[in-house]
């Protein structure tokens, strides 16, 4: 917490103090930027110290956050983070990679990436003393929220659109959150959010509006730094890194990450960062493709809940996140985000739509030529595919019925 020194807004670049503002630039609604200390950072780790760590979450990395340690040990709050990453010969050898590697966030303590922010954000609620905590979610991001809240006996709020996959509803209740679906959008639920959180006093975690959403979201990019980077010489290319994009959070606190590690001196070549969209909600990439850093509201009406935003609130900070790496943003349909559910399952990795749009625009960027063959390549995974059932199914296809005899089965099988 002694390194958190206050905020920078990510378009003006004016600065504040710790008390001055909560979450946005006053001035012009920029999203606020963290300022830390990298001094004192490093006269207090160093990378082998935080190499040497037992604690494998995401707390490993609490000497570059800036939040006290909040407790809750043997809760799932100190379990989000420390991912597995998996190194994928057979998908690796279909689309003529040499190196690919996939990061499963899935296997969070509620089955997302989220579970990186609303840990460092129910962080900063017991430390500011924040009775209920709210944020606006089409599922993950809520129940990230209501699983990281409960907990520690935090009070929680969720507002999602009612279009919501039931899957994810389901967490939001049994996490013992109060759960209200919203008409409308998950934009409507996201302006409530912040309506509900100015008129009661609550603190809102609404991504891309919250800056301690990024703080969590950042350590991912650690722990690649960490588990992939090292496997990775220093006379190769950089790694290239796909990542979906919703409000654009994600990928920015990635990018958030690579640059305070390279602050401090520790990352010797930034990774190139792709951000991957539905063409059903492309906010993101239709800026980056135009060169502007002016986010267009679009119409969303994508599969993929996750990802689906009319207007990404940290669009701006997602464009630099692929532009400033020498990466990209691109669009796959939702047909091939669909496709690419069950190739990933068949290596063992069952990812809902979000997280299957990314090994979607790898796939198409290996088609086009932005990837070559000896480029390093890492997935990243958002979320598990139990999170939509329903689209799953769709995927992958019905399972025949058959009566319980041998010739029955045989006549699915094809055995003679």
């Amino acid at each position: 917490m002694d390194n958190f020194v206050g905020y920078r807004c990510s378009l003006c670049g004016a600065e504040y103090s710790l008390t001055q503002v909560t979450y946005i630039c006053p001035q012009d609604g920029g999203n606020l930027d963290v300022i830390v200390d990298f001094d004192s950072i490093r006269k207090e780790c160093s990378p082998d110290s935080i190499r040497g760590s037992l604690d494998y979450s995401l707390w490993r990395y609490l000497p570059l956050l800036p939040v006290s340690d909040p407790g809750g040990y043997g809760t799932p709050l100190r379990t989000a983070g420390w991912t597995p990453v998996y190194y994928l010969t057979r998908l690796a050898d279909d689309l003529g990679l040499k190196h690919l590697w996939i990061k499963d966030e899935g296997r969070n303590p509620t089955a997302s990436f989220k579970d990186r922010a609303s840990a460092v954000v129910v962080a900063r609620a017991r430390e500011i003393g924040a009775e209920v905590v709210v944020t606006a979610s089409t599922g993950n991001a809520g129940a990230a929220l209501a699983g990281m809240a409960a907990a520690i006996g935090q009070q929680a709020v969720i507002l999602a659109p009612k279009t919501a996959p039931p899957a994810k509803i389901s967490q939001l209740l049994v996490f013992g959150a109060k759960v209200i679906l919203v008409e409308g959008n998950y934009d409507a639920a996201f302006d409530l959010a912040v309506e509900a959180a100015e008129e009661f006093g609550w603190y809102c975690r609404n991504t891309g509006f919250n800056p301690f959403t990024i703080e969590g979201k950042k350590t991912a990019a650690f722990e690649i730094w960490e588990s992939i980077l090292p496997q990775i010489s220093a006379a190769s290319k950089a790694l290239s890194v796909f990542v979906s994009v919703g409000d654009g959070n994600i990928i920015s606190g990635i990018h958030k990450g690579f640059k305070d590690l390279a602050a401090l001196g520790w990352l010797e070549q930034m990774p190139r960062i792709f951000g991957v969209q539905s063409e059903a909600s492309c906010a993101v990439t239709n800026a980056f493709t135009a060169g502007i850093e002016e986010i267009i509201p679009v119409r969303s009406t994508t599969l993929a809940d996750s990802i689906s935003v009319d207007l990404p609130r940290d669009g701006v900070r997602a464009v630099r996140a692929a532009r400033q790496t020498g990466g990209q943003c691109l669009t796959v349909s939702d047909e091939e985000i669909l496709q690419a559910i069950p190739e990933l399952g068949r290596v063992g990795i069952f990812a809902e739509p979000a997280g299957s749009a990314a090994y979607a625009g790898l796939v198409k960027a290996v088609k086009t030529g932005l990837i070559a063959p000896d480029d390093p390549v890492m997935v990243m995974n958002t979320g598990n595919g139990l999170k939509d059932i329903r689209s799953a199914m769709q995927a992958a296809g019905q399972a025949p019925v058959i009566e319980p005899n041998l010739s029955a089965l045989r006549s699915v099988i094809g055995h003679d």
